[in-house]
């Protein structure tokens, strides 16, 4: 069986659980993707080691991850109704953008801009009154 990727922005990231004696750990992490018309909501889970992996992921990145699909069944009792569940577990994941990134980003073209302007208004004053481009 191969194993896929699926893209999208963190939506939801919750701290780690840990079940049973054996001390099972998980994490669930929330990915949207935003489809036009809806937005889709995927949950991946982070099992054991892999929980620590995504300490650093906030709300906002932008993610790749690599996961493949598991199975199980359910049911309470003989006699009752039998529920199957299915999960998409995450092998590794790539961070493809950051929130922190994104600011950072954004601040610095800010800034640019702004020098941009005050360079563009410094060239218009000197130009002022004159008829010529001195070049």
């Amino acid at each position: 069986m191969s194993n896929s990727t699926v893209r999208g922005i963190v939506h939801v990231k919750e701290d780690t659980k840990t079940y049973g004696s054996n001390g099972f750990r998980k994490r669930l992490l929330v990915l949207e993707q935003d489809k036009g018309k809806f937005i889709n909501y995927i949950p991946v889970d982070f099992t054991n080691d892999g929980c620590d992996s995504i300490d650093d992921v906030q709300v906002g990145d932008d993610l790749e991850i690599t996961y493949r699909l598991s199975g199980r069944k359910w049911q309470k009792d003989s006699s009752s109704e039998v529920k199957f569940f299915l999960n998409a577990e995450a092998l590794n994941f790539n961070v493809v953008g950051s929130k922190a990134t994104s600011s950072a980003n954004a601040e610095s073209a800010n800034a640019e801009s702004a020098n941009a302007e005050s360079a563009n208004d410094s060239f218009d004053e000197a130009a002022a009154g004159e008829d010529e481009v001195p070049f």
